[in-house]
């Protein structure tokens, strides 16, 4: 439920020491995946911990960049619930109840998490801020794959984008947690008891599409270059897909990301779309991470289905294979996009207002004819966009113009808000 505006006006703000995360580690993976952690941790400012199977002794003493650990409960009295037992799925099920007992005051809601989560956590406060904390709130978003809903739940908020309670939520989920460990002991995965759970005591998942499980393999490029209207929330499985930036290995792709959440956190990934009638380009923008160029104008309702760069998590026979429609990459020079990525940022820039300058370059030669003007020869793309929050609340999304071309090789853009009747191209 969203709150309303005269309960809005009765608290303060949510901010980030409102939110307490419970991340569910492990010993063995921990040396490989402590820098998705300390990406987003900001110690002194986030609150949570994450819990192991066993004292990390190989990675004592502990880095103050990383959330501080505890090692989870003893959880052998769970052991009789079931001929097959999942000791694992229990001891991530109660990181819910050792979060509780650990940080209850001030808190308002309750985020769980893998150790390979990467939470944009501006973004996720001003997600939570929409809602009203007191109410019984189960928020997360499903998987990107139909097999993996299918075979789990189409009502269940996938651990490793991550998801959260409300507090009174996590509160009753913890005094029932032992009966609800029995009742659905064989299910595969803590999240799905856990969402079990909540579902007999009558919440239903409140659905926010910045949450990313990423159930994908291969170049998710194609997949973060169309994001949904929404906040960037998470990224999960960055371990398990190419890196991101194609220059760059996956720590680097990372820390590379973070540059461009570091300057505004609230545009990143959002997608816009810009034409030049002059050449009949289409310029695509997903704000902070790609841009494309496509050689002739195409319309947003199409630009907003994800090139299909990327391959299901689990092998698949027929489609469905996602939740969500997809365009089949193609070698038709008129259809098949100039790839281009983010390089560098340059803040507090005037020109005519403050704006931020963000710089993408090419990927690779496309290496097909041309459709009508030929872009091959652009080799920068300089992105003008004014500096304040993007709020994204169910309005627009913006737009922009193209400033110029210069020469064959650089072309400047800006971003603006979409005129009150304009419709695009």
């Amino acid at each position: 439920m969203q709150r309303s505006p005269n309960l809005a006006n009765s608290v303060s703000p949510t901010n980030i020491g409102h939110v307490v995360f419970g991340i569910g580690g492990s010993t063995s993976t921990w040396g490989n995946r402590k820098s998705y952690a300390e990406s987003w941790w900001k110690p002194n400012a986030t609150r949570g911990f994450v819990f192991f199977e066993t004292i990390p002794r190989k990675h004592l003493p502990w880095s103050i960049s990383s959330p501080p650990f505890r090692v989870s409960e003893n959880t052998s009295k769970y052991k009789d619930y079931d001929k097959h037992p999942i000791p694992q799925a229990i001891r991530l099920a109660r990181i819910i109840s050792e979060t509780f007992d650990l940080e209850n005051k001030g808190v308002r809601w309750y985020v769980l998490g893998d150790d390979d989560t990467v939470f944009f956590i501006n973004n996720l406060v001003d997600v939570l801020a929409r809602y009203d904390h007191d109410e019984y709130l189960y928020i997360g978003m499903n998987s990107e794959c139909h097999s993996s809903n299918s075979l789990h739940s189409f009502e269940m908020a996938f651990g490793g984008a991550g998801y959260a309670f409300s507090y009174p939520l996590a509160k009753a989920l913890v005094t029932n947690l032992d009966v609800c460990l029995k009742r659905y002991q064989t299910l595969y995965g803590h999240d799905h008891i856990l969402q079990s759970c909540v579902a007999d005591m009558g919440v239903s998942i409140t659905h926010e599409k910045g949450f990313h499980q990423i159930d994908l393999h291969n170049d998710i490029s194609g997949y973060l270059s169309a994001h949904p209207q929404s906040p960037l929330v998470s990224l999960h499985h960055l371990d398990a897909v190419d890196p991101i930036f194609p220059s760059m290995d996956r720590k680097e792709s990372l820390n590379h990301l973070m540059k461009s959440s570091k300057v505004d956190e609230s545009r990143l990934l959002q997608h816009i779309i810009c034409y030049h009638n002059p050449t009949n380009w289409t310029f695509s923008i997903s704000w902070g991470y790609s841009l494309q160029i496509y050689e002739s104008l195409i319309f947003p309702s199409i630009l907003h289905k994800p090139l299909q760069t990327f391959t299901p998590w689990t092998k698949v026979i027929r489609p469905p294979y996602f939740i969500f429609n997809t365009r089949i990459p193609s070698n038709d020079p008129c259809q098949a996009p100039h790839l281009f990525y983010f390089d560098s940022h340059i803040e507090n820039t005037t020109r005519g207002g403050d704006y931020i300058l963000t710089t993408y370059t090419r990927g690779k030669i496309r290496g097909l004819p041309a459709c009508n003007h030929s872009a091959d020869d652009i080799s920068k793309i300089v992105v003008f966009s004014p500096i304040r929050k993007h709020h994204l609340n169910g309005s627009r999304r913006e737009c922009c113009d193209v400033l110029r071309i210069i020469g064959r090789d650089a072309a400047e853009l800006k971003l603006r808000d979409c005129l009150e009747n304009e419709i695009l191209p």
